[in-house]
Parts: C-alpha cells; sequence; structure tokens
C-alpha cells in the first residue's frame, strides 16, 4: 500500500491546505506527496520544498515539477493501489465532487465519502438533517426579508453557504452592512440567520476502528477581537483557542451529544468537526466539517492531544479505514 497526502486544489482554502500538508508530512515523513494546483494538475512535491513554504496562509505554494491532469493522476492513484490522505479543504474538494471522482475508481482516501460530503458542505442541508436527529439551529432568515429580520432580530450574521475557514463572514450590525449581504450574494449563496450571542466552540468526533465513535473533548474559542474569522483563524496570534473548554461539565456533554447527533445525521466517516456557539439556551448548531484542519495550529489536533491521541495514530487509524471502505 501507497501511502500519499494530496493538497492544494481550487478553493479559496487552498491556503490552509498547504499547512495541513506540513503538518501530514511531519507526522508521516516516508508518504509521498501530491499537489493540486489550480490549473487542474498534479505536481509531485518534496517533504523539502513543503516544508520549506513559509507564510502558507498568505503565499500561494507552487510546485517546480511536471504535472500531470487530476483525471490521470487519479487513475495513477487506482493502478498503483495508493491511499490518499487528504489534507484538501473546501470547493470541490470537500463538497463529495472530488470523493466521487474517487469512489468510481476505487481508490482509497481519508474522511467522509461523497454524498455526506455533499449534504455536509451545504450549510443549509446540513442544518436541515442535522434538525431530524434533534440537534438546535438559528432560524434561517431569507435575503428579501433580511431588512425586516434585522428591524426584528438587531442584528444578523451572513456566511456563504458553501464555504469554509470563515470567509466571506458578514456581521449586520447596521443597515449599511444589509448592502453588503446583497452585493456578496449576488456571487455565491449565502445563508443568514440571527446572530446569536454566546462563545463559540468546536467538538471532533472520531470513527474508531471497530466503527464507534467518540466525541473528542470541546475546544472553547476566545476571537482576538470577537470576530472568529479567516484572519482571526490563522493570522492573530492573540486568538484563544482553550482545550479542554472550561464550560460546565453538562454544557461541554451537550456540546459533544451535538457533535455526535450530527456526525450520525450526517453520514460522516472518519472524522469530522462541528461548531457550535453557546447561547443562554445552551448549545447552538452552526455547521459541520468533514475535512478540518489539521494545521499545527488547527483545532482538532488539539482535541485529539487533549484526548490523549497521538496525531499520527489518528492518521494510522484514518488510512486504515479509508483502505476497508474503498474494498468493500
Amino acid at each position: 500500500m501507497s501511502v500519499t497526502i494530496l493538497f492544494g486544489g481550487l478553493s479559496r482554502e487552498r491556503f490552509v491546505s498547504v499547512a495541513t500538508a506540513q503538518s501530514l508530512h511531519r507526522a508521516l515523513p516516508e508518504a509521498d506527496i501530491w499537489f493540486w494546483d489550480t490549473d487542474d494538475h498534479v505536481y509531485p512535491v518534496t517533504g523539502e520544498a513543503l516544508l520549506g513554504h513559509d507564510r502558507p496562509f498568505e503565499v500561494p505554494f507552487k510546485a517546480d515539477s511536471k504535472g500531470i491532469a487530476l483525471e490521470a493522476a487519479l487513475d495513477q492513484a487506482a493502478s498503483d493501489g495508493r491511499v490518499l490522505i487528504l489534507g484538501l479543504h473546501g470547493g470541490s474538494a470537500e463538497n463529495g465532487q472530488f470523493q466521487v471522482r474517487c469512489e468510481l475508481r476505487g481508490v482509497a482516501f481519508t474522511g467522509s465519502g461523497s454524498a455526506a460530503s455533499h449534504l455536509s458542505f451545504d450549510k443549509v442541508s446540513a442544518k436541515l438533517f442535522a434538525s431530524f436527529a434533534g440537534v438546535p439551529s438559528p432560524a434561517a432568515v431569507e435575503l428579501a426579508n433580511i431588512e425586516t429580520a434585522f428591524e426584528d432580530y438587531g442584528k444578523l450574521i451572513a456566511k456563504p453557504a458553501q464555504d469554509g475557514s470563515s470567509y466571506g463572514l458578514i456581521y449586520v450590525n447596521a443597515t449599511q452592512d444589509i448592502a453588503a449581504v446583497r452585493a456578496a450574494a449576488k456571487t455565491e449563496p449565502y445563508v443568514i440567520e440571527p446572530f446569536v450571542s454566546g462563545p463559540e466552540a468546536t467538538c471532533g468526533v472520531l470513527e474508531q476502528a471497530d466503527g464507534s465513535l467518540i466525541a473528542l473533548p470541546p475546544v472553547e474559542i476566545v476571537p482576538a477581537d470577537g470576530a472568529f474569522d479567516y484572519k482571526g483563524k490563522y493570522l492573530s496570534s492573540q486568538t484563544q483557542e482553550i482545550c479542554p473548554a472550561r464550560f460546565a461539565p453538562e454544557i461541554n456533554a451537550a456540546i459533544q451529544e451535538i457533535a455526535l447527533k450530527a456526525h450520525r445525521a450526517l453520514s460522516c466517516r472518519g472524522y469530522s468537526r462541528t461548531d457550535v456557539i453557546i447561547s443562554d439556551k445552551g448549545p447552538i448548531y452552526l455547521e459541520t466539517n468533514t475535512l478540518p484542519g489539521l494545521t499545527g495550529a488547527s483545532l482538532y489536533p488539539k482535541s485529539l492531544k487533549a484526548q490523549g491521541i497521538e496525531f499520527v495514530d489518528f492518521l494510522k487509524g484514518q488510512i486504515d479505514i479509508a483502505v476497508k471502505r474503498a474494498k468493500g
């Protein structure tokens, strides 16, 4: 079995993907490394080139090798019997399109399958399916009714329906912010919700070798300036991410229960991470990530560490799950 780290992709989250790949390579230095560039070609990369890339969250990565088209690379992965460790985030890498290409070829890959990935990536559908499991989530606001909703709630939040890493997050604190939401919604679908006041948290779910699930210790998020957007996540040194979270035991237990219910309702596999906000009525579901960041500063690895699970052992377990799934 040949293990290959695949990173990059076509989405805005390819910057995060580079940092994830660096962490993956440090844990599995013997694995091959493939870079999926924005020209839709895949390039072999050395560990030295990957680790030598500074400021991955800001500076695009470029390979200096000869590449082949993505479809050809996946054909090669199938013929070589490779298992792909997905260091990918966002866009077609996380919405199920990439996964179905692998499934049709019998290529083993880590993370959820195409159907669960597609469902989870769309925040509207994910909220709907999570609600079937009894998971509470914020009410939906139609764009046509945004002015009335702003008057009713006093504050709204808008975010791309199919994107991650808090790209495009808009806080509607004043009437002029409504224009920004309308402009953004012209280029991509947006989810608009009443702003829920309270601390933010996230909780990872891990599938074990026997198929059972465990909820990892929740992470409490304290943004530097009150906004956990892309800058707050990856570029600010002042954001605090505390694990285990300091909430009351019953709140942490409720967060874990929501994460488990969402993981099951969305048919996720391998691992996932669910984001919540702690309202005065308890944890409220926001979204589920099927390929959460695995960078040195990411939230999921923090939870693994708090659970006493080594990152390399987590990866080896995910590889085993991927191989068993591909074999049917």
